[in-house]
């Protein structure tokens, strides 16, 4: 039912856990299935430095939240936010049709962390002030 690389990603999570006070998170999660994706940032002159995830899912959306991680990680805000749900599936040696829903939860919970960093204040007082 599952790749080899998706029960990797599943079995050796690299990326799980939390970072202590990160840059920005973001949350999603599916009220159907039940599963709910956490994911942390830490970022630097705009680059992904480390990312991190705690997810309470499947094997699916635990896979799908690590190899996120791994597309995220050293990637410049602009670039992460390319990061497709295709993305995710090619690097889990893709997923079943009903478990394809994990891989854009994830993408989801990233784009909300981009959100919430940019528009956070301590990120505004720059552009702000440079307009004035």
């Amino acid at each position: 039912m599952y790749s080899e690389k998706t029960l990797n990603h599943f079995r050796n999570p690299k990326f799980a856990g939390e970072i202590k006070d990160p840059d920005a998170v973001g949350e999603q999660g599916n009220v159907k299935c039940g599963d709910m994706m956490r994911v942390y940032l830490k970022i630097e002159d705009n680059v992904i430095k480390a990312v991190r995830f705690q997810t309470y899912g499947c094997v699916a959306a635990i896979a799908a939240s690590d190899a996120l991680c791994k597309l995220a990680e050293s990637k410049t805000l602009k670039e992460a936010r390319k990061i497709t749900y295709k993305d995710i599936v090619r690097e889990v040696g893709g997923l079943p049709p009903i478990k394809v829903h994990c891989s854009v939860l994830g993408i989801d919970a990233l784009k909300h962390a981009i959100d919430s960093y940019v528009k956070s204040p301590k990120n505004q007082e720059g552009k702000e002030s440079k307009g004035k």
